[in-house]
């Protein structure tokens, strides 16, 4: 179990990456509008969309190497993307230039986000399967709350304040390239891409299991598929886990979560907070994620996946409802600030917790990474368009029309989760494919 964790920290660190990445761009957000001197439009396409758009060809795409190269070899891919645009962003001297490295670092994340929780879904144990995977989420969190905090240190301290902030990420950058080298190649992956039983037999002891359980593992993965990894997932068969897919990746960005990250210094301005003020709250907002991130990842295996998202939506509504009154009825300032918070806690403990889990867990081992890659493009697809654009959309309709359509859209995920979502707690991924057939 020890070689388990350490591996699964070790290929979450690719998720403090696309934390930081996704989060840091907030503190340059109003610099870079200014010093281009670009439309909201333009400034929406090319600086603060550019990453996610980036993430959306990732994520299409990923499911490729993940297949043909192996986990391994994909991860070290995205590590040097990281350090690319990291370093790239940070000296480019016009929008074009920056979009392009920015967009180089989305493709990145969108390949992350398909490659590690199948990775670690790959190796864990299915009891502890929801809080390893959940570990990638966790790191997602804790970059965002380090690039809130490096941009509010770094904030002011010269004129070129923004391009620091781009440029520290290449230093975690190149720490996860190295140290993707020393992990493993997933043994799921071996037997079914390249049957080759004696090194994923290999891994599995080193996992901690017997000679005579890993044995059972093997006899286990190779009855229940007996095709590879090149099996196409538009199928009838794989209808259900598709449509879930699909449904709990386009709510979590229907929550409007990626707007408040990205544009947390801009709505708290909207609030009637100094400039100041909006940045140290914004490090606040990656506070409340990183804490409550950690209680449901403490949960996840012993409450399920279906019970945190009731959780989180319920308190996705009351938050959101609230957001929308203050700013309908001008009671800014602090309130705003309150249930922003709020809403950020029952994200981290509802789908923030369980949407790369869930997402892991529901396709079968022969197109896991191409259901991650189904799910993720469209998490990534909604999470590009929001971002693009709301520049346009907050300077042409007042704030409570914006969250109004987050808390409609969250009454919609309430009914999905009540009424479609199965639980998938404390099953192995060959017992849960089997269900949808």
């Amino acid at each position: 179990m020890r070689n388990i964790l350490l591996w699964a920290i070790t290929v979450s660190l690719a998720g403090f990456l696309f934390g930081f990445d996704t989060a840091v761009i907030s503190g340059a957000d109003l610099r870079l509008q200014s010093l281009w001197n670009t439309s909201p439009l333009i400034h929406g396409l090319l600086v603060m969309s550019s990453a996610l758009w980036g993430t959306v060809l990732g994520a299409l795409f990923g499911g490729i190497p993940c297949d043909r190269l192996g986990r391994k070899t994909t991860l070290i891919i995205i590590g040097v993307l990281y350090v690319v645009s990291a370093i790239g962003s940070a000296l480019a001297n016009d929008p074009y230039v920056f979009s392009l490295l920015r967009f180089i670092g989305g493709v990145g994340i969108g390949i992350s986000s398909i490659a590690v929780p199948a990775y670690v879904s790959e190796i864990a144990p299915a009891k502890y399967r929801g809080r390893l995977v959940a570990t990638y989420q966790f790191q997602i969190v804790f970059g965002i709350l380090a690039a809130f905090l490096s941009n509010y240190l770094i904030a002011g301290s010269s004129e070129n304040d923004w391009r620091f902030m781009l440029g520290v990420v290449a230093i975690p950058s190149a720490i996860f390239l190295l140290l993707v080298f020393s992990v493993p190649e997933s043994p799921r992956w071996l037997l079914l891409e390249k049957n080759n039983q004696q090194a994923a037999r290999a891994i599995f002891l080193k996992m901690g299991e017997t000679a005579q359980s890993a044995d059972a593992a093997i006899n286990e993965i190779t009855a229940a598929h007996s095709t590879s990894t090149h099996e196409p997932l538009l199928q009838k068969k794989y209808f259900m886990p598709i449509v879930l897919a699909f449904l709990i990746a386009s709510f979590n960005q229907l929550s409007g979560i990626n707007f408040i990250i990205y544009f947390a210094p801009r709505i708290f301005n909207l609030a009637g907070l100094d400039a100041a003020s909006s940045l140290l709250s914004s490090a606040g907002v990656g506070t409340i994620n990183l804490i409550f991130t950690m209680l449901g990842l403490a949960l996840i295996d012993k409450l399920g996946r279906k019970t945190l998202m009731l959780i989180g939506s319920i308190g996705y509504l009351i938050s959101l409802s609230v957001i929308t009154w203050a700013f309908y009825a001008g009671v800014g300032g602090m309130l705003v600030v309150f249930f922003v918070f709020a809403f950020i806690a029952a994200h981290a403990i509802g789908q923030g917790a369980v949407i790369w889990v869930f997402i892991a867990e529901i396709f079968p081992n022969s197109v896991r990474a191409k259901g991650q890659s189904l799910g993720a493009s469209t998490h990534w697809i909604y999470a590009a368009l929001i971002t693009l654009l709301m520049p346009s959309f907050l300077s042409s309709y007042q704030p409570h029309y914006i969250f109004g359509f987050f808390t409609l859209m969250m009454l919609l995920q309430l009914a999905f989760v009540i009424w479609m979502m199965p639980e998938t707690k404390g099953r192995s991924l060959e017992s849960i494919a089997h269900k949808f057939h």
